[in-house]
């Protein structure tokens, strides 16, 4: 049979817009025949095997079946291929050869996130999913003084996390993050209006103001916040002046995941309008986790495609990184660092691959004299909370386990992702005895000798 060609073989492929808000995008039956003609055509194809863990799963179905077809399989097993999605992306924006506008037209994420939206309306949705989704409750509750002791001290209790396990259903070797009492948005905004003050010496150049405002993220904000100042610390260095949104909510990846679109739809009306407000007083927007910068760059303009707003603030958000090397084309880049990395173990997270600006943390790094990147571009399988979860962590652990043999195989001085929990993924399957990773801008920040 002769294979449909995309028209002109080197056509981009097109997203089309979700429909999340036509009566007919839950509709259970209509899902199923569309999962069936998908999987259908995936089983044919087999090209995406080994990035996730969906399409093991499906193709185990087919071949277990007594048809060794799609029609062998019960379309109640479908679900199964669903649980294990978590959306990577990297199925439809680096493998699949039947995105549009091949006329097969596969967009295998949104089918799939069609498929969790559904079943989160049936109400499927465990009392687990929807609290590990809810990063701001949870970093609010987490981060209040002597209750961030407490839950830290008991995330690292043996006994503890098996009852967790029992309770919740994350699983007990999974890492969880620490969480602050004094958080990034804390920390930075004392700052505020001295960088305020100094964005009239901001230099535009290209597409970039020249100033940035900083969407702090839920885990940059609880759990991480050194990412933030150190963040703030490097692009000062290279007079980039850096405020804070007024205030922020998380981004709505995590209930994206969930298939809570509503949730999204909510998130989405507290940070849109903030956001503009800082574009029309002539800042950029960034974001230090490539899952959150995705959500405004992707997945909302996808959402909302009559939205001006949002349309507007995709053409204003940016990685860090791709922020300073915008900034390195108009020769505006701070290139002078008196410390070297040695040896680095650089990975790309899925999230980040997906936005289809490059490779540029690696190009920034690179520019640091004696230093040596190895880039590892395997998906870590975390997602989030997708490594949490008791029936998925092994599994997780599998996927990532090429990424963290190489790290063990090249013994850096530095390894690190750009997505922190990535970070955190590689470092569990290296071992109690392994150092942690470095996130690449603290690494930036390092190289510039910036305590």
């Amino acid at each position: 049979m002769a294979t449909p060609q995309r028209e002109g073989s080197l056509a981009a492929p097109t997203r089309h817009a979700l429909d999340w808000k036509n009566p007919e995008f839950y509709n259970e039956e209509a899902v199923l025949d569309e999962m069936e003609r998908v999987f259908d055509l995936c089983h044919g194809c087999r090209r995406c095997v080994s990035l996730c863990h969906s399409f093991p799963t499906l193709f185990d179905l087919v071949d277990e079946s007594d048809t060794f077809e799609v029609d062998g399989v019960a379309k109640a097993d479908y679900w199964k291929v669903v649980d294990h999605c978590y959306l990577c992306d990297l199925c439809y924006m680096t493998k699949c050869p039947y995105t549009p506008p091949h006329e097969w037209n596969i967009d295998f994420p949104h089918l799939m996130l069609r498929a969790k939206a559904i079943k989160h309306k049936k109400g499927e949705t465990t009392v687990r999913d929807k609290v590990l989704s809810s990063t701001d409750a949870v970093g609010k509750l987490a981060g209040i003084p002597v209750v961030a002791q407490t839950v830290n001290t008991l995330n690292k209790n043996r006994l503890f996390r098996k009852g967790l396990q029992q309770a919740m259903g994350v699983h007990p070797a999974a890492k969880v993050p620490d969480y602050h009492t004094n958080t990034g948005r804390k920390r930075l905004s004392g700052s505020n209006s001295r960088l305020t003050r100094a964005a009239v010496q901001a230099k535009p150049a290209g597409r970039t103001q020249g100033k940035v405002a900083l969407f702090a993220t839920c885990y940059g904000n609880y759990n991480e916040p050194h990412i933030l100042e150190d963040l703030v610390k490097v692009f000062e260095h290279n007079a980039i002046p850096v405020n804070l949104l007024d205030k922020e909510q998380c981004c709505g990846m995590p209930k994206l995941e969930l298939g809570d679109l509503e949730a999204v739809a909510a998130a989405k009306e507290v940070n849109i309008p903030e956001m503009i407000a800082m574009i029309d007083q002539g800042w950029d927007i960034v974001g230090p986790v490539p899952s959150c910068v995705l959500m405004f760059k992707q997945e909302l303009p996808l959402m909302f495609p009559d939205d001006a707003d949002v349309q507007r603030v995709k053409q204003h958000i940016f990685d860090p990184f791709e922020y300073l090397m915008l900034r390195e084309k108009q020769g505006l880049l701070n290139k002078d660092f008196p410390e070297s990395l040695g040896k680095v173990s650089y990975h790309a997270s899925c999230h980040l691959r997906v936005q289809n600006i490059g490779y540029k943390t690696r190009e920034v790094l690179s520019l640091i004299p004696d230093t040596e990147l190895e880039l590892l571009e395997r998906c870590s399988g975390h997602d989030g909370t997708y490594a949490v979860k008791e029936e998925f962590h092994d599994i997780s652990m599998k996927i990532c386990r090429p990424i963290f043999n190489k790290v063990k195989q090249a013994q850096p001085d530095y390894y690190g992702s750009d997505c922190p929990m990535a970070g955190h993924q590689i470092e569990n399957g290296l071992g109690a005895e392994a150092m942690p990773p470095t996130h690449p801008m603290t690494m930036l920040r390092i190289a510039y000798g910036l305590a």
